[in-house]
């Protein structure tokens, strides 16, 4: 919590950008300090293939779990992949409340 203000990491699959822009509109709005992805890797930010780069964004990703009291999860069609169960599962390890889209 930053003064009165939650803040909530967003986690899932960069396929589903549109529900990650989504859900960061409808949280701020809520009133959430939201913190989100930095590339959509899956949606057409090539940039995250180059050698380091995705190592690098998982790790800050982490770091930004670290920041945040809980995390919510962007689980269209109920679809968790392996970097996002590893996200849960460290929220999960660090005490962070866990919230999905569905």
């Amino acid at each position: 919590m930053v003064g009165k203000y939650p803040v909530i990491t967003l986690c899932g699959s960069t396929r589903f950008k549109e529900q990650f822009l989504e859900a960061q509109k409808r949280l701020t709005l809520e009133g959430n300090i939201v913190i989100s992805v930095g590339l959509f890797g899956h949606s057409g930010d090539d940039e995250v293939w180059t050698e380091g780069t995705k190592q690098m964004l998982d790790d800050m990703h982490k770091r930004k779990i670290d920041m945040a009291d809980s995390i919510y999860v962007i689980n269209v069609g109920g679809y968790i992949g392996d970097s996002t169960r590893s996200e849960i599962e460290y929220a999960m390890r660090h005490g962070k409340e866990v919230k999905y889209l569905e």
